[in-house]
């Protein structure tokens, strides 16, 4: 039973590495090569720390609801075993869904960009790259995604 609970454990880890989402200025997805994207130049005017959401999919809930169905389901026996494995898939439902957005949830900046044209804008993205006032960043823009670099 440890053996199933541990095999359970690990497969929805791996499940929610492969959830996390992507705000960096430094990750494309496979799909985004090959695309031709905009290039705006502009100033930084000011930075400032935010943090981003994790991802709350199906996943972590699934994988939480296995993981305590099937440590509920070793309390007791015959009907006891079966009210156990029921509570359990629903805590562990709750608990996979909360561990799923803790584990992707990442530290961004919002920067906020004069372009040369004088309107301002404000991106967030993950904070991988460091920004300061008075920097010269690029604007990097395609399908409604913007991403700031040096």
């Amino acid at each position: 039973m440890r053996a199933a609970l541990a095999a359970a454990f690990v497969a929805s880890l791996a499940m929610l590495a492969a959830c996390a989402s992507r705000e960096s200025a430094n990750v494309y997805g496979r799909h985004e090569t090959g695309r031709e994207q905009t290039v705006r130049f502009a100033t930084v005017e000011s930075v400032r720390q935010v943090e981003i959401q994790g991802s709350r999919s199906q996943v972590g809930t699934i994988a939480g609801g296995v993981v305590g169905g099937i440590a509920g389901s070793s309390v007791g026996e015959g009907r006891g075993s079966a009210v156990g494995a029921v509570l359990g898939g629903v805590a562990g439902g709750v608990a996979g869904s909360a561990i799923e957005e803790g584990a992707t949830r990442k530290n961004g900046v919002e920067i906020t960009v004069k372009l040369d044209s004088g309107e301002l804008r404000a991106i967030v993205q993950e904070a991988d790259i460091a920004f300061k006032p008075g920097d010269r960043v690029r604007l990097v823009s395609s399908g409604g995604v913007t991403r700031v670099t040096h």
